[in-house]
């Protein structure tokens, strides 16, 4: 099962290739000289370097914990400018550079991203800014480098903020879209039911009505006794179809309780009953059966009880293997069988309407799905469905 792109499944490890990353640049760019490294490297320096490359490690927690990431790399970098000015401890090769690792950047975006109170990540930030900056050391160029190393990673992550933000909203109203869309079918199919039980009700009891009177009539005027009688039957039954007729009217009016076909939990069932009756059947499921919303489940057993139902009608002595794949986007559902050993039963073979792959075919495109059912090059059949793993009902709201 995949739950999305590897990044997403692997976060951990993704943001210690990163720290790694940084660990080495920040590195690299000091030895060279690009920041406070001395021409003279003494202890202080060596030990500043090791400190350097653990305060770009805690990148590693920079979803975690965001601000103890800006404040660990913040304290390094007070701590490097105070050595060099006032302390005079440190005397870098390129003077009037900026001290901050190029960890900064990544660390800067962290605590606008990941951190609920905003409130406190815009000031961590500003107090961040001030150290990076040095403005008590006033120098246009180290300046403005300063604030680019703390301002772009924020300035992103308000973007991607606000994108994910809006893809959320979009995702909610596309769904709640696709339910009222549903609502409205089911409520034009229960005003269809209304109309065409009002209908059946004038018309037929209409008719029925008239047979009954002249049932009656016919009992009253009747010379003899057989044609009385036969008058009476007949009345008897017109009355009796009419409170039938009343019943049936009642059920059109009535909207359906539910499907009680069962969901994706009945599959083994299925499979065991095939083994029972002598089919070996193996059923093989990946992923997570919740994805599966309850209408796409009762879908998916139609499939294949009626998949398991032909191979018993037509390929006696088969094996069968039901795979069964679920993940965030679709359900796939494959039974295949090999080819039958014996000769189908012509008694049972020709029970059915031969219309059961045909009903699947019309159900799956309602739920937005495909079906193939087709012979395999080995001799046995294949039934495949692809369904998507969410439809959105009145029961998903439950």
């Amino acid at each position: 099962m995949t739950d999305g792109p590897w990044h997403c499944r692997h976060r951990l490890a993704v943001d210690g290739l990163i720290a790694a990353a940084f660990v080495l640049l920040d590195t690299g760019l000091t030895l060279t000289g690009a920041t406070w490294w001395p021409d003279r490297p003494d202890t202080l320096a060596w030990v500043l370097l090791g400190l350097q490359a653990l305060a770009c490690a805690s990148l590693v927690v920079r979803r975690a914990a965001p601000l103890t990431v800006v404040g660990v790399l913040g304290a390094f970098t007070l701590v490097v400018s105070l050595l060099v000015e006032p302390l005079d401890l440190l005397t870098p090769a390129h003077p009037g550079g900026v001290w901050a690792p190029l960890a900064t950047l990544p660390a800067a975006y962290g605590p606008i991203f990941y951190q609920h109170d905003r409130r406190t990540a815009y000031f961590a930030l500003a107090a961040f800014t001030l150290v990076v900056m040095r403005p008590w050391e006033p120098s246009v160029t180290t300046m403005t480098i300063g604030l680019l190393r703390t301002a772009v990673g924020p300035l992103l992550a308000l973007y991607f903020d606000t994108r994910r933000t809006l893809m959320r909203a979009l995702v909610e109203r596309a769904e709640r879209a696709e339910r009222e869309r549903h609502l409205l079918a089911e409520q034009a199919r229960a005003e269809e039911r209304a109309r065409l039980a009002g209908e059946m009700h004038d018309v037929v009891t209409h008719r029925v009505s008239l047979m009954v009177l002249q049932a009656g009539a016919l009992k009253v005027t009747a010379s003899d006794d057989t044609t009385r009688q036969a008058a009476e039957d007949l009345r008897a039954a017109g009355c009796q179809a009419l409170e039938e007729l009343r019943d049936l009217v009642g059920i059109l009016r009535t909207a359906p309780e539910g499907d009680g076909t069962p969901s994706v939990a009945g599959f083994s069932d299925l499979v065991a009953e095939s083994v029972a009756v002598g089919i070996p059947t193996e059923l093989i499921e990946e992923g997570d059966p919740a994805l599966a919303s309850p209408v796409v489940g009762r879908t998916a057993y139609r499939v294949l009880r009626e998949a398991l139902t032909n191979v018993r009608k037509h390929a006696p002595g088969a094996r069968v293997k039901v795979s069964v794949r679920y993940d965030q986007a679709r359900m796939r559902l494959t039974v295949h069988n090999t080819p039958p050993v014996g000769t189908p039963r012509g008694e049972l073979a020709g029970t059915g309407s031969g219309l059961g792959i045909a009903n699947l075919h019309r159900r799956i495109e309602l739920v937005r799905g495909t079906l193939r059912a087709e012979p395999c090059s080995d001799g046995g059949f294949s039934v495949e469905a692809t369904l998507p793993a969410f439809v959105p009902t009145a029961e998903s709201e439950v």
